[in-house]
C-alpha cells in the first residue's frame, strides 16, 4: 500500500502557551517514527497559537491541534481564539469545495474550544479533577470509527483534566455532520452525565478529550520528578499515585492507545485506510470482541 504522494506536510498547532509538556514531544516523536517507518517525507512545522498567535495557511496537508492549560471557556473573543477559529473555518469551507481534503485532530483544550465555540454542549469544570489511568466506552459511533478500529471495547487513557464536555446540543452536532465516538468510564453509583470523551466533528475532523500521544515512559518519568510527585499526592492520594504508576506500564492500557491511535489518523489521512500492521490488528481486535460477546451469554 503506497500514497498517492511521498511528500506531506503536518501543521502542528501548539497551545501549550508556552507551558513545559510532554505533548509535544510525544507528537514530535509519533511523527518521526511514522514517517520513517513509512518512507515519507514528512515535514512537520509548530505553531505557537496563543501567545505568539502563529495561525498556518491552508497549504499543509494535515492539522493536528495540540492540549494545553487553563479554562478553555476565559479565551473566548481574545485574539488568538479570533486567528484558531479564521483557520478552522478556512479549513472547514476547504473541504467542501475542494476534491483533496485536509483532516485534522483537536486533542484536549483543542477539543475542548471546539466543542464551545460550535456550541455542541456544555463546557465546564468538573465536581472534582479526575486524574488516573480510566477505560473509555466507545459509542455506536464510535464501534463503526475508523480511526478507533485497532482499539478494543472499552479502551483505556491518562486522564488528567478540570474540565469537561457534557449537555450535547445533538442539533448542532447533526448539522455539522457530527458523532459521539466515546464517553467517559461508566460510574453507576455516581448520579452525573457521563462526559464525552471523543467527537468525529465531520467527516475529515476529529477530536479527543484525552491525550492519545501519551506514551508510558514519558509519562513515568514525568510523575517521578519530585515536584510532580508531591503535587500527586498532595491533590489525589499515594493510592492513586502507586495505581496510575502500576498501570503505566500494563501493555494493553496506555501503551496500547499511544500506538494505535494517532498512527490510525495518519493511515486514513495518507492512506485513506489502515496500513497493513493496523489493518492486522484491527482484525484481531474484532476476533476478540466477537470472542468476549459469546463468552458474555455465559
Amino acid at each position: 500500500m503506497h500514497p498517492t504522494k511521498k511528500s506531506w506536510k503536518v501543521a502542528v498547532l501548539d497551545m501549550y502557551e508556552g507551558v513545559p509538556n510532554e505533548g509535544m514531544r510525544c507528537i514530535r516523536e509519533i511523527l518521526t517514527k511514522y514517517a520513517s517507518m513509512h518512507a515519507l517525507d514528512l515535514q512537520f512545522d509548530e505553531f505557537e497559537v496563543r501567545q505568539q498567535i502563529q495561525v498556518p495557511d491552508t497549504s499543509y496537508d494535515i492539522y493536528i491541534s495540540t492540549g494545553g492549560p487553563g479554562s478553555p471557556v476565559a479565551s473566548e473573543g481574545s485574539d488568538w481564539e479570533s486567528a484558531y477559529f479564521s483557520l478552522v473555518e478556512d479549513l472547514l469551507e476547504w473541504n467542501r469545495t475542494e476534491k483533496v481534503k485536509k483532516p485534522a485532530f483537536f486533542i484536549c483544550h483543542s477539543y475542548q474550544i471546539m466543542c464551545r465555540y460550535y456550541q455542541l454542549g456544555n463546557v465546564c469544570k468538573r465536581k472534582s479533577p479526575a486524574f488516573g489511568v480510566f477505560p473509555v466506552h466507545k459509542s455506536a459511533a464510535g464501534m463503526q470509527e475508523k480511526v478507533f478500529s485497532a482499539l478494543p471495547d472499552p479502551f483505556y487513557i491518562v486522564d488528567s483534566r478540570d474540565w469537561q464536555v457534557i449537555e450535547l446540543n445533538y442539533a448542532n452536532l447533526q448539522a455539522m455532520g457530527g458523532h459521539v465516538l466515546a464517553l467517559e468510564k461508566e460510574r453507576p453509583h455516581v448520579p452525573l452525565e457521563r462526559a464525552t470523551m471523543a467527537i468525529r466533528f465531520n467527516e475529515h475532523f476529529i477530536g479527543t478529550q484525552f491525550h492519545p500521544e501519551a506514551d508510558a515512559a514519558g509519562m513515568h518519568m514525568y510523575l517521578q520528578q519530585n515536584e510532580k510527585k508531591k503535587q500527586v499526592i498532595d491533590h489525589h492520594g499515594i493510592e492513586k499515585y502507586n495505581s496510575m504508576i502500576n498501570q503505566l506500564t500494563d501493555p494493553d492500557k496506555i501503551m496500547l492507545t499511544h500506538d494505535r491511535f494517532i498512527t490510525a489518523f495518519l493511515d486514513y489521512a495518507i492512506y485513506g485506510q489502515l496500513s497493513e500492521r493496523l489493518a492486522a490488528i484491527e482484525r484481531l481486535v474484532q476476533v476478540a470482541a466477537h470472542t468476549d460477546n459469546e463468552h458474555s451469554f455465559f
